[in-house]
């Protein structure tokens, strides 16, 4: 049976058998039954692999009082929602957006200073930009869709995958991906697209 355990760009749960392309943790979000019951449970909001790793243990089926399994179809949704790169289990790709946030805020950060910058951002509200100024990564919202943008380009999101191309919009929308972590995307860092979709010119 599907959980609601599928993160949207939008930073929702959806309800999608299947589990994408990462999987994410914002601590304890289910109760007792295993249903999702509040949006975070700490500050620190992490994308992992799929990879089970000692003491983590399975991760199909929320366990009372433990942290509970996210999945995005990909790294820029788990970004759109607000997620940065595991420390831990993806170390190198964790380095190289540490790196990029140097180049973009000037200054090196710990992931403690990271997550309290992002956790201010995610309880802002949402900024506006035009679509075809943001960096490849980024998510907006457009016609009431998430849209993902690429060099020129605009994926609609459609949860299980995108949609074909089309020209991105001249005209200011609304920026689903936290300010941030588009400073971010901006000084270089990109983030994995999901495999079908993971091409040079995005």
């Amino acid at each position: 049976m599907a959980r609601a355990n599928r993160v949207q760009p939008d930073g929702s749960f959806g309800c999608i058998p299947a589990r994408g392309a990462f999987m994410g943790n914002r601590g304890c979000l289910h109760d007792a039954s295993g249903l999702i019951r509040r949006s975070q449970g700490r500050r620190g909001w992490i994308t992992c692999t799929l990879r089970e790793k000692p003491g983590r243990g399975a991760h199909g089926f929320p366990v009372p009082g433990r942290w509970t399994p996210l999945f995005f179809l990909d790294e820029a949704v788990a970004c759109a929602a607000g997620h940065r790169p595991c420390a831990e289990c993806r170390r190198a790709v964790y380095d190289d957006f540490r790196a990029a946030w140097a180049l973009a805020f000037g200054a090196q950060a710990r992931a403690v200073d990271i997550d309290r910058v992002l956790h201010v951002a995610r309880l802002g509200p949402r900024h506006s930009a035009p679509a075809h100024d943001l960096p490849p990564g980024a998510f907006y919202l457009w016609q009431d869709r998430p849209h993902l943008q690429g060099a020129g380009q605009a994926r609609p999101y459609l949860g299980e995958g995108y949609g074909a191309a089309i020209p991105s919009p001249w005209q200011d929308v609304t920026v689903l991906t936290p300010a941030p972590l588009v400073a971010v995307m901006r000084a270089g860092w990109r983030p994995v697209l999901a495999p079908a979709d993971d091409r040079p010119n995005w």
